[in-house]
């Protein structure tokens, strides 16, 4: 197997690109990537072609959206007859419709819903909802879990040990926090006592801890936190940005059967279109045309609302998430062999569309404080040799699995990954 590829071609025109876009990217989440941030040609099915000609298997999925695939026939079809017909209205279009009701019918707490652009902007509507429903201001969030770049809620996603308070997340935010504190995951005793003071207006929580590492809830937990929630008039919401559509058709909430009271989705609803939506209790999420400002010139735009009646048409047939299960759970269960054939502490955890691969680990991680144990300088040397071998994986351990990742791909990881640990 070759573990020699070259990504010069890229990093010239990473380089190139800097001179004019900061950093040669448009995300600071695609910087710092070994051996270079890559710049793609383009993309079919499961695979990324980049500017050095290099095909890869591709479990990045653009972060998450693109669970069927980068190049889904019907998506594709759908979007390119709506752009036939304009793209954007400045109002409203039969897809936004239809895309709407197709979210109610799937998500347990869709009452009703809004469209956005980005998931960051999402959780902030379900934040305002929550303080206006309740008359209260302070949030309650959990360390590790991540709802979106805006300075009010990037505190504590990757907070040092022993931190003592909420730790921003990038420079230039605001230095007082009064509105929002930071709990840690899977302790209900804790939770149940912050909420028992009677001053919070929401709780949001990843329910499953997705974007740092595959945590799930302790048993009884979710459905504790919906109990404290209702007990003291406190709005429960599930950021869903990457369980939703994907871990079920209704989302984790569908899993896990705990309803919210206001969930957040984006990636795998458009499948790689630019398409986020927050969604409710009805009372809630109306509360948007009584004096709560919610906006967005590119929400419901109608190309995406096109791609996203395609795609959540087919997450919609249980048959397609149950397609990718076997594939998932046959590669979880092969990466987890090759590190314990190694000798290489490892935990590969999660569900088969969205797993992650924690070295150092032992046991399932339970929270944050667990999963910042984990070897990160060795799984990026991990990455980075799975990479010169034609796969690429995110370097913070999540893999995203899509419809057309078929047996022959996962035979072929599985033996790129054999011989990245022994790289290693």
């Amino acid at each position: 197997m070759p573990s020699d590829l070259s990504f010069e071609a890229s990093r010239t025109r990473i380089a190139a690109a800097s001179r004019h876009l900061a950093g040669g990217v448009s995300s600071n989440f695609r910087l710092g990537m070994a051996p270079t941030p890559l710049v793609f040609d383009r993309a079919a099915g499961p695979y990324l072609f980049d500017a050095d000609g290099n095909r890869l298997i591709d479990y990045y999925l653009g972060m998450g959206p693109m669970i069927l695939g980068h190049t889904p026939a019907d998506v594709i079809a759908a979007a390119t007859a709506q752009m036939a017909d304009g793209l954007l209205y400045g109002g409203q279009s039969a897809p936004e419709a239809e895309a709407a009701r197709l979210v109610c019918a799937m998500v347990p707490c869709a009452e009703r819903m809004r469209f956005c652009s980005s998931g960051s902007e999402a959780v902030q509507v379900a934040l305002r909802l929550a303080r206006t429903a309740t008359g209260r201001q302070v949030i309650v969030k959990f360390a590790g879990h991540y709802h979106g770049w805006f300075d009010n809620i990037l505190w504590s996603t990757t907070p040092p040990p022993g931190a003592n308070g909420p730790v921003a997340g990038s420079l230039g935010q605001p230095r007082e926090t009064d509105e929002l504190e930071v709990l840690e995951w899977n302790d209900l005793p804790s939770l149940q006592a912050r909420l028992a003071r009677g001053d919070v207006a929401g709780v949001i929580m990843e329910p499953i801890m997705c974007n740092q590492g595959a945590i799930f809830p302790h048993p009884g937990y979710l459905e504790g936190a919906r109990a404290a929630c209702t007990a003291t008039g406190t709005i429960l919401i599930f950021d869903e940005v990457i369980t939703g559509f994907r871990v079920s058709p209704g989302g984790a909430q569908q899993l896990l059967g705990v309803i919210p009271d206001l969930a957040t989705f984006a990636k795998a609803i458009a499948n790689g279109f630019p398409v986020a939506a927050i969604a409710g209790r009805a009372d809630l999420i109306d509360l948007v045309t009584q004096g709560v400002v919610h906006g967005g010139t590119y929400n419901g735009q109608a190309v995406t609302m096109a791609a996203t009646v395609a795609t959540l048409t087919r997450l919609g047939d249980p048959a397609t998430l149950a397609a990718i299960a076997p594939r998932g759970q046959r590669l979880m269960a092969g990466i987890q062999a090759a590190f314990d054939r190694a000798g290489i502490a490892a935990y590969v955890g999660g569900l088969p569309q969205i797993f992650h691969v924690a070295l150092g680990l032992r046991a399932a991680p339970r929270n944050w404080s667990d999963l910042g144990k984990m070897d990160r300088a060795r799984y990026s040397a991990f990455t980075a040799a799975l990479l010169r071998r034609g796969v690429r994986a995110l370097e913070r351990g999540a893999w995203f699995l899509s419809t057309e990742h078929d047996d022959a791909v996962i035979d072929a990881t599985l033996a790129a990954v054999g011989a990245a640990v022994q790289e290693i």
